[in-house]
């Protein structure tokens, strides 16, 4: 067997050698019917080049000859006109001369005269020289005198002059800046009002109150008991899912949902519909629907957020914005719906920035958002306007914005024209008759308790409460306060107003001390 082996073996690796061989005398045969094409295709290309390069030179030898003729012509026709210029300018040439000539002789004759008179000039000057020179003697003489009678230097009388009419101008100045301030503001008086009235006029909305608590209605009271369930179970279970009491009475066909929060109502009112319409009332089903009732209460938020930016015409909003605008439907303030507001504001503000020529566009934006500090998803002790400006900046509003939403109620400073307007229209929006809704003797009453407090301290001669309540405008008097205490006395006025009173938001107490000095003159 092995004497078999080996055989084989060198059989075949002759017959891989044999195969090698051919495969490699193919291949180099295929090389070289590859190099002849190519030469052929070269020679081909070369030849028809060389055609196509003999056609473009006969063309551009015929093009340069066209184009020396071309240039023949007008460099006869230059040369024809510029010979003329010449002879033109050769008779001018000569017409000259025979003036000059001319005027040689006159200047001839001049020159006489002017040498005559040069010397007669040359002792006027020195007469006038000696003259100056005694003027300015007396000049210094007048001045030394003058500064000798006046104890002061000329320096120092400059300097004298100079301010007494610094004084006169500045007075003149403040005068006249008086009268154009007066002027501009009875003309912007009228113009503002004419500017809101078109505003208010051209924008009109329904008004809706919003109430803390909401009507379910039933078929019949047979459902109140499945609602209630063995021993309260299912109404213990909805109660503690929702957060919202739910209260069964005598009412015919309705059950009574309290809560503050519109969207846990909201949440609320939904899970029982669904619950009564499917029948199945139980714990484990209460807690089913209402987190599917919830997503659905979420997803209807963003798309009422989305539907009112469409509306308006806003674009670029971060979602989470979009979220807060959606969220703004299950708020009220002083019984009017916060979306319902916020739209009506961002229109007035478009409106109003249009008529004075600013960005409609920006001030609309600026009205939509300025009321988003209301509607947190946390609790925050910020008032709602710093906390609106602080959620504008974080998603990259525009700076206008972020200022027009932090200082619609003075919070802080205002920088840019949209942030009165914002301001303007958020009143105009909440003055309207029927627009919000408050107990009007509970209202009046905290406004009085306020000012009540600031009485009770020394030294205070007017108190105020604006802006609703949120600010304390206290006037002492100057001379039993001074800087020092007025600060301690705002301090002390807001600590008290801390601890005694219950209030939403936050009060700011501001002290003015003011000296004044009055002369009559007759």
């Amino acid at each position: 067997m092995d004497n078999y082996i080996v055989p084989i073996i060198i059989g075949i690796a002759i017959g891989l050698t044999i195969g090698y061989i051919i495969a490699k005398v193919l291949e180099k045969t295929k090389a070289t019917q590859i190099i002849k094409n190519t030469k052929k295709e070269a020679l081909t290309i070369i030849k028809e080049a060389k055609i196509e390069a003999e056609a473009i030179k006969k063309d551009k030898i015929l093009q340069a000859k066209e184009k020396f003729i071309e240039l023949k012509s007008e460099h006869e026709k230059v040369i024809i006109g510029r010979d003329k210029k010449m002879a033109d300018t050769e008779k001018r040439i000569r017409d000259k001369e025979s003036q000059v000539s001319q005027e040689l002789d006159k200047n001839k004759k001049l020159n006489n005269e002017i040498e005559a008179k040069i010397l007669d000039y040359d002792a006027k000057i020195e007469y006038l020289e000696r003259r100056t020179e005694e003027i300015d003697k007396l000049h210094r003489k007048q001045v030394e005198n003058l500064e000798v009678i006046s104890g002061l230097s000329a320096d120092d009388a400059k300097k004298e002059l100079v301010a007494s009419l610094k004084e006169e101008a500045k007075s003149d100045a403040m005068a006249f800046i008086q009268e154009t301030i007066e002027e501009s503001k009875l003309t912007a008086q009228q113009e503002a009002r004419k500017v809101i009235l078109n505003t208010i006029q051209r924008v009109g909305v329904e008004q809706t109150v919003e109430n803390c608590v909401s009507v379910f209605n039933i078929e019949s009271d047979d459902v109140k008991g499945r609602i209630i369930g063995r021993e309260g179970r299912n109404i213990r279970a909805l109660e503690a899912e929702t957060g919202v009491e739910i209260i069964v009475d005598d009412t015919p066909e309705a059950i009574i949902l309290s809560c503050f929060d519109p969207v846990r109502r909201e949440v609320a009112r939904l899970s029982l519909h669904n619950l009564v319409t499917d029948g199945r009332i139980h714990p484990a089903r209460i807690e089913e629907v209402v987190k599917k009732t919830e997503k659905q209460i979420q997803q209807e938020i963003i798309e009422i957020g989305k539907r009112t930016v469409i509306d308006l015409g806003i674009h670029g909003l971060h979602p989470e914005l979009i979220k807060t605008i959606g969220r703004m439907k299950y708020r009220s303030s002083y019984g009017q719906n916060l979306l319902q507001h916020s739209r009506e504001v961002a229109n007035l503000c478009g409106i109003m920035a249009a008529e004075l020529g600013l960005n409609a566009k920006l001030a609309k934006r600026a009205g939509l958002l300025h009321d988003i500090g209301k509607v947190p998803e946390t609790e925050s002790e910020l008032p709602h306007a710093l906390l609106g400006m602080q959620w504008a900046e974080k998603y990259n509003e525009n700076a206008e914005v972020c200022n027009a939403i932090g200082a619609h109620h003075d919070e802080i400073e205002m920088k840019y024209l949209i942030a009165p307007i914002v301001q303007v229209c958020d009143a105009i929006s909440g003055a309207r008759p029927g627009a919000r809704r408050q107990v009007l003797d509970s209202y009046i009453q905290r406004l009085k308790d306020l000012e009540d407090i600031a009485f009770g301290f020394t030294g205070v001669q007017k108190a105020y409460a604006i802006q609703a309540g949120r600010e304390l405008r206290v006037i002492v008097e100057s001379e039993k306060v001074n800087d020092a205490k007025a600060s301690e006395l705002s301090f002390n006025i807001s600590q008290k107003i801390q601890n005694d009173m219950t209030y939403p938001g936050q009060v700011r107490v501001t002290v003015i001390r003011e000296t004044r000095a009055v002369n009559i003159a007759k």
